[in-house]
């Protein structure tokens, strides 16, 4: 049961038809529907970061599994979105992002994004000249703008859910109340 009631707004959406993921993203949803001008403004910049965004889902899904463990936000951990699965993210990935620096199968460029995501979530001012020259290696000045935000929605909205403890969807494996990861839990497909 969340710590905080669902809006009653939702109670009529059939979720019969859908995935266990998208049921998860449902019950996050429908806290923030409470305030239905937030909800829309929230998905708005979510949708306009997706159309109008080049970095790619499998790097964003990477950044936002490894900033749910810093969280530990059960529904982030157990949730893996279909764009990133069809852009190439697979559980050996996943389990790559316990330790991405030493990671042979991420990319440069994902191992960079990662080490920023991982000091945006655990000590942003150690962010510094030095990092942002290592990102810029591989980024835009565009793209490091997009990864920040991703960032920054997957920090903040990922404490706040962990905090609300949207769990009643969630995989069986992923309902212990221990120190869960992505690469050690078991997940589910969400659309989007």
């Amino acid at each position: 049961m969340t710590r905080i009631a669902p809006s009653t707004a939702f109670a009529a959406v059939p979720t019969q038809d859908l995935g266990q993921g998208d049921r998860i993203n449902l019950g996050v949803a429908s806290i923030i529907g409470r305030l239905p001008a937030v909800a829309e403004a929230l998905g708005g910049l979510n949708a306009a970061l997706r159309a109008n965004g080049t970095l790619s889902p499998r790097l964003l899904e990477l950044v936002r599994l490894r900033i749910a463990f810093f969280n530990q936000c059960r529904s982030c951990i157990a949730v893996r979105y279909q764009s990133a699965i069809d852009d190439g993210l697979d559980e050996d990935a996943v389990c790559s992002l316990e330790r991405p620096a030493d990671a042979e199968n991420l990319s440069a460029a994902e191992r960079s994004a990662l080490r920023f995501a991982e000091l945006f979530a655990t000590n942003h001012l150690a962010i510094d000249d030095a990092v942002y020259d290592e990102l810029r290696e591989h980024f835009s000045e565009d793209e490091l703008v997009e990864l920040g935000l991703n960032c920054a929605i997957a920090l903040g909205v990922g404490r706040l859910s962990a905090t609300w403890d949207v769990s009643d969807d969630l995989p069986e494996a992923n309902g212990s109340s221990g120190r869960l990861a992505p690469w050690n839990s078991a997940s589910v497909v969400a659309s989007g």
